[in-house]
């Protein structure tokens, strides 16, 4: 048995851990700004420590990177704090869980291997490699992070992407991190591995393990760097021929290349019943009358379903239908804007559609709206979104397929955005408000629901306080430095801008979120699925497909009625939904049509 520590052995070893962390709030010590570069046997607390804790899942949300933390100890979620941790591990309830005179009786030791009664099980075990880091670290008088350590540029795996074919099940990744001092190090062992599939895992080295054939992203993620890989375990299908589709598009040419190397051959074109019935319904969203499928599949002409699809195009049940889907993702909904609301922007949504509106005009006149709600239908965007946060949320996820919620607390777990991406983000609507003409609201009590006239203003003042600082946010665009988008002036317009950097030909992300939202509507699931989730940990399924749609976009001018006509017309599009012995478990490539 082990000796626990004496009371006497405790307290010093508080003392001594307090010492060492007196100057810790503003700046590291110069014990710290030593051990850091020190010989390799001394652990650094940024590069081998913090890596220990998020590989052990110690700072995951579910565990003391909990908003609250768990059992009165807190770490920052996924290691984004490191100062913060520090201080946690050494001062937190009197410095309890460090013993630096007996690093082996820590309860940083003794809890994760179960030596002591865990809530959260057993992390490691005491002849570990991650054991062996924490204890080094203890022993050399568990240093902080020093302030000239070399940050981390990026993460290198051994391959991004990898098709392998029974009998092979496994694959080894190797990673290698490289800081700002030009120094590569292999960190393999220290890095996190997260698996899209339970049939498809990872263990502690990076081996990778599929159960049975099938499709997973692996995020390999160490301190703040991710990779994702695209990993393809697929049967051997020894008397696997292609059937050779002749393609009619690039869609059909970017999906069979997918295709081919996972040795699954798609499903022939549906036959002219099915086929007039799908159109309908997804360019008109009505079903054709008996007598129109009658003739349509009478009809012999061998361009019979082009001729189709451009009289679809051309008939005002498109501007309808596809009016319609606008309105969901917009909120068009009477208890946020009333009855009269919805109709006239429903109306100029129809309208501008009907009028083969580009989408990029369409998304430039939404994000620049004032004026009354009733005389001015794009500013009910504004009505529908009373808060710069909100705003802020809805543009990001609408219009580059962003999800920045996370961000709101803490930086984004999944994704590069930070606390200070989202409020200098939501800066940027911070001046937008609203003149209530009059508010004949059915329930008194609820403040969200309007009826009755708005007035969108735009002012020349208000920002937005980022918590963190608890200082105004600067207003900037996700990704780009200020000086380059918006005028510097405090007072200057800041949505006109804004609105001209986020449909620009240069800002690629907004025409792959469009492109990406038309194929999902069209054939039941996005390229990235969700379609409003893009991230680099959540890559789409055939990213050169998506570029390729994005390009074409842009190409026609943002026309909603040209992508509609290049998809429909490719035989992707116009597959049958009946499998065959290759296609029958995939449901992710668009080898079928998936009921």
């Amino acid at each position: 048995m082990r000796r626990s520590p004496t009371r006497t052995t405790w307290l010093i070893g508080w003392a001594l851990a307090w010492a060492l962390t007196a100057c810790l709030p503003s700046a590291p010590g110069r014990a710290a700004e030593r051990t850091e570069g020190a010989a390799s046997e001394t652990p650094s607390f940024l590069h081998d420590v913090m890596p220990v804790l998020a590989k052990a899942g110690c700072n995951m949300g579910a565990c003391h990177g909990n908003l609250n933390g768990k059992g009165g100890f807190q770490l920052s979620l996924r290691g984004q704090g490191p100062w913060l941790d520090h201080q946690s591990l050494l001062r937190q309830h009197g410095g309890r869980r460090v013993n630096l005179l007996e690093p082996d009786a820590s309860l940083l030791l003794l809890k994760p291997t179960l030596q002591l009664a865990h809530e959260g099980g057993r992390r490691f075990t005491r002849d570990s490699l991650e054991y062996g880091i924490l204890r080094s670290w203890l022993a050399a008088g568990a240093p902080g992070p020093a302030a000239d350590a070399p940050q981390l540029l990026r993460l290198e795996v051994s391959t991004t992407e990898a098709v392998l074919v029974e009998p092979r099940r496994e694959l080894q990744l190797r990673v290698l991190a490289h800081f700002s001092d030009g120094s590569p190090r292999d960190v393999t062992r220290l890095a996190v591995y997260e698996s899209s599939s339970l049939d498809i895992t990872v263990d502690e080295g990076g081996r990778v393990v599929s159960q049975q054939p099938g499709e997973a992203t692996v995020t390999v993620r160490y301190l703040q760097q991710q990779v994702p890989v695209r990993l393809a375990f697929i049967a051997a299908r020894e008397d696997f021929v292609w059937s050779q589709p002749e393609p009619r598009n690039y869609v059909d040419r970017l999906v069979y290349e997918r295709l081919r190397t996972l040795r699954i051959n798609p499903s022939p074109p549906a036959d002219d019943a099915t086929f007039v019935r799908r159109v309908y319904l997804d360019l008109l969203g009505i079903l054709p009358t008996a007598d129109e499928s009658r003739a349509f599949v009478a009809e012999r002409s061998a361009d019979k379903r082009q001729q189709l699809v451009d009289r679809l195009l051309a008939r005002p049940e498109l501007a309808e239908h596809w009016a319609l889907i606008w309105s969901d993702i917009l909120r068009n909904e009477e208890k946020v804007l009333d009855v009269r609301g919805v109709t006239v922007f429903h109306d100029w949504i129809r309208r501008g559609i009907a009028e083969g509106k580009p989408l990029d005009e369409f998304a430039r006149e939404l994000l620049t709206a004032s004026g009354s709600t009733y005389d001015h239908p794009p500013a009910n965007y504004y009505r529908a979104n009373r808060d710069p946060a909100t705003r802020g949320e809805t543009t990001a996820r609408v219009f580059l397929g962003i999800r920045l919620q996370c961000a709101r607390c803490h930086n984004h777990p999944f994704d590069r955005w930070t606390q200070d991406d989202y409020y200098s983000w939501a800066a940027l609507f911070a001046r937008v408000d609203y003149e209530i003409v009059k508010n004949e609201r059915a329930d008194k009590l609820d403040n969200n629901e309007f009826n009755g006239e708005q007035i969108v203003v735009l002012k020349s003042e208000g920002e937005v306080t980022n918590p963190r600082t608890a200082a105004a946010a600067v207003p900037r665009v996700l990704g780009e430095p200020v000086g380059d988008v918006l005028p510097a002036a405090a007072d200057a317009e800041r949505l006109e801008p804004l609105a001209r950097w986020l449909t620009s030909r240069d800002n690629r992300q907004f025409a792959r979120t469009q492109a990406n939202r038309i194929w999902f509507h069209l054939l039941g699931r996005g390229l990235v699925e969700p379609i409003d989730d893009f991230r680099v940990t959540n890559p789409a399924v055939n990213e050169p497909l998506l570029d390729a749609l994005a390009e074409d976009l842009i190409q026609s001018g943002y026309d909603l009625r040209h992508l509609l006509r290049v998809i429909v017309n490719s035989r992707t599009y116009q597959a049958s939904a009946e499998p065959n012995a290759t296609n029958a478990a995939d449901e992710r490539n668009f080898a079928r049509a998936v009921v």
